[in-house]
């Protein structure tokens, strides 16, 4: 049986307008894009990475 997967729950909280175009396909990456959303996604060292170039744009809600 394989191992469920650990996720991490992100929220956007920030506005991609006048930041640079590869922040903005990282939150489309991301599954953000617009203010307020909320996405679901595995926690990997990629996804970790993506949230780190971001962190000014978005928040972790919750990590499970």
């Amino acid at each position: 049986m394989a191992k469920a997967a650990k996720t991490i729950k992100i929220e956007q909280t920030g506005s991609p307008i006048r930041r640079h175009e590869s922040q903005r396909a990282t939150l489309v990456g991301l599954g953000l894009n617009k203010i307020g959303r909320v996405a679901e996604v595995e926690d990997t060292p990629s996804v970790r990475g993506m949230i780190q170039k971001v962190q000014h744009l978005v928040r972790v809600v919750d990590e499970k």
